[in-house]
């Protein structure tokens, strides 16, 4: 006999707890299951371990920084200890996150949901009914399909590594590898980029990139762009990638492969078609309330939707636009304008808002600055060397159209424009308000 619920949530990510928290505190019944440990990819897999092991890297980093400038001493990572470090957040995170489900009156399964019918899923061998069901199911590693895949490490493996290895090649170009190759390099790696298109960190502006670039030389990392990844090969303890590219083939030895070349949610297991919902193109195929198209008993949120960036805040959003209509009927819908990204290398770089060409292309009319800034003061009390803005500003309404920052406060004050984006402030309200100093906030009239 099966379980009936008012709401199932299959995941346990930041989109998952959203939506069943949001349904479980009106009265209705809810389930929500996993089959990894409950928490998700942020906070398990993703940003939040990552940014441990950056507290340590960029600890170590600061005190090189400043040798000769009253800092002496030598100072390196101690990998085991720094992973402990990370582990002290993590580890408790699948036990406290399904006891705050289990307080709330939310019911918890372990195993692999799948489609048995529109409004059922089946999980080991329990089968479970409900008026709705929420995909919530983050996203995977997407698929290489070359020989010797099955090599490389996800960030999952990077995060939980008991040791650094000395060499480590990393495929693709986009977060993971920024990030990681940061974090790898300055724990002492020999770290080579290797990827596919012409410069990596498509998604933010290419001055500012091209500036963050010359860190990666700092700090030894070497980059080879336009170069793909043909196969992977295991020879004894190491591994020989092949890669083509402009200059032919090339060949790569290192101790460790890790797969930074993107994700996507993995809707296999879910057996979609038994629940008679649809795809587009790899992508659910869902309407402007995040329902589902040919399923409206289905609604999705977060890295599983796809609809807006694949980012934890989005995540969160995404969970209280589906619990409301799920509450209420489909009235809401999501808004993405003005969502800030953050890549957090040393120094981080972040980007809220349009770009030149976005901005171009919708034939907006608008004022630009741009400079590089390692002579202010937040950036040389610092010790840092790379740093620089861009802030567009349109003519007339003088709305902050976008911003780009690189440098030490980068992912801080990119909150502030993001204030005045998602809220339609002007530059000449920014430059009047009044910032502590000297913080990094308080350059922000100098940047308009």
């Amino acid at each position: 006999m099966s379980k009936t619920y008012d709401l199932i949530v299959i995941g346990s990510g930041t989109a998952a707890t959203t939506v069943a928290r949001r349904v479980s505190a009106t009265g209705l019944s809810v389930a929500v299951t996993d089959f990894r440990a409950y928490g998700g990819t942020c906070a398990l897999r993703g940003c939040d371990p990552k940014k441990m092991l950056i507290g340590g890297t960029s600890a170590a980093d600061h005190v090189r920084r400043m040798h000769d400038k009253g800092v002496e001493g030598e100072v390196r990572i101690d990998w085991r200890d720094l992973l402990e470090f990370k582990r002290g957040f993590t580890d408790p995170v699948p036990e406290k996150k399904e006891k705050s489900f289990l307080d709330s009156g939310i019911v918890t399964f372990h195993g692999r949901a799948r489609f048995v019918g529109t409004n059922s899923v089946k999980i080991n061998d329990e089968t479970l009914e409900a008026k709705h069901i929420v995909l919530a199911t983050g996203s995977e590693a997407i698929k290489l399909g070359i020989p010797g895949e099955e090599y490389l490490i996800d960030n999952e493996g990077f995060l939980e590594m008991e040791s650094l290895p000395r060499r480590i090649v990393l495929v693709g170009g986009g977060y993971i590898a920024a990030e990681f190759s940061h974090i790898a390099a300055r724990a002492g790696a020999e770290v080579t980029i290797l990827q596919h298109g012409d410069r990596m960190l498509t998604g933010f502006d290419p001055d500012l990139v091209g500036w963050l670039m010359e860190k990666y030389e700092d700090i030894g990392v070497t980059l080879h762009t336009d170069t793909t990844v043909e196969r992977v090969e295991k020879f004894g303890d190491a591994f020989r990638i092949t890669a083509g590219g402009k200059g032919g083939s090339q060949t790569f030895e290192a101790d460790l492969v890790v797969h930074a070349a993107g994700r996507k949610p993995d809707f296999a297991s879910l057996n979609l078609e038994a629940g008679g919902v649809e795809l587009n193109d790899g992508k659910l195929a869902l309407n402007e309330f995040l329902q589902s198209t040919s399923n409206p008993a289905v609604y999705a949120a977060g890295d599983a939707a796809q609809m807006g960036p694949p980012l934890t805040p989005v995540a969160n959003h995404d969970g209280k636009v589906v619990a409301a209509n799920l509450l209420k009927g489909n009235h809401t819908t999501p808004n993405y304008n003005g969502v800030p990204s953050v890549a957090f290398t040393l120094p981080p770089i972040a980007r809220v808002g349009l770009d030149e060409g976005e901005a171009r292309e919708k034939g907006l009319k608008f004022r630009m600055r741009c400079d590089r800034t390692s002579g202010w003061f937040s950036t040389r009390q610092q010790a840092e060397s790379i740093s620089g803005y861009k802030v567009l500003v349109e003519e007339g309404s003088e709305r902050i159209l976008g911003a780009h920052l690189l440098g030490p406060h980068a992912d801080e004050v990119i909150n502030i424009f993001t204030l005045a984006v998602q809220h339609g402030l002007t530059a000449d309200q920014l430059k009047d308000t009044m910032f502590a100093y000297p913080t990094g906030a308080s350059d922000i009239s100098s940047m308009l």
